[in-house]
């Protein structure tokens, strides 16, 4: 399952660091705006990415009312293609694994958490030690301010983020990434920031 973010990158890394072989990435997004929701992130962003991993891209366009459904029917025409298993990127965030996990294992198919349960500020660490790059694309405003947003995951990064009282990762939604450089990639992805958005809550930023 693929957002195009940081964890999700980490995951794939780790999948593969451990002999799956990962044959699809999974990207599901807003049908009315072609966007990864809340990363903001177009689909042709996500499309550079999939080349990058050397993998098939599987885009699932879904609006709140088709999302199940249309997950279920992705994972079935997985399966038929010889899918055992799916990878998710999820670190501690019981309900949404297990929101998950009973629909990917209610298809037949295993449920592979790599990053589960460890610490976020250590999983930050590793991204970039292993030379994963990524540009912050979405930040809600009351936790982090506008100076965040498209901003690089670096070193400076790591050190900056673990000052402030938020969760290194973002995983209680503080920020959205784009990862364009790192091991899970054959080649980095170029890009340039666009237009930036604020609707009051969430600020996002288009990347070209």
């Amino acid at each position: 399952m693929w957002s195009g973010g940081k964890d999700s990158a980490l995951a794939l890394w780790r999948a593969r660091q451990s002999g799956l072989q990962v044959e699809w990435l999974v990207n599901v997004y807003d049908r009315a705006t072609e966007r990864v929701r809340f990363h903001a992130t177009p689909l042709a962003a996500i499309a550079h990415q999939a080349r990058a991993a050397g993998v098939r891209l599987v885009s699932v366009p879904t609006d709140s009312e088709t999302f199940e459904g249309s997950l279920r029917a992705t994972y079935a025409g997985l399966v038929q293609q010889g899918c055992r298993g799916v990878v998710f990127g999820d670190i501690h965030l019981a309900d949404v694994r297990a929101w998950y996990e009973e629909r990917t294992r209610g298809a037949g198919l295993d449920h592979v958490e790599p990053l589960w349960g460890e610490s976020p500020a250590a999983l930050l660490a590793e991204f970039v030690a292993i030379g994963g790059r990524a540009v912050l694309t979405c930040i809600e405003t009351a936790k982090l301010d506008a100076s965040w947003l498209g901003r690089v995951i670096d070193e400076r990064f790591v050190r900056d983020i673990a000052a402030l009282a938020v969760d290194p990762c973002g995983e209680n939604g503080e920020y959205h990434s784009f990862a364009y450089s790192g091991p899970f990639f054959n080649v980095d992805i170029p890009w340039r920031t666009g237009e930036r958005r604020d609707d009051g809550r969430f600020a996002q930023l288009d990347l070209v």
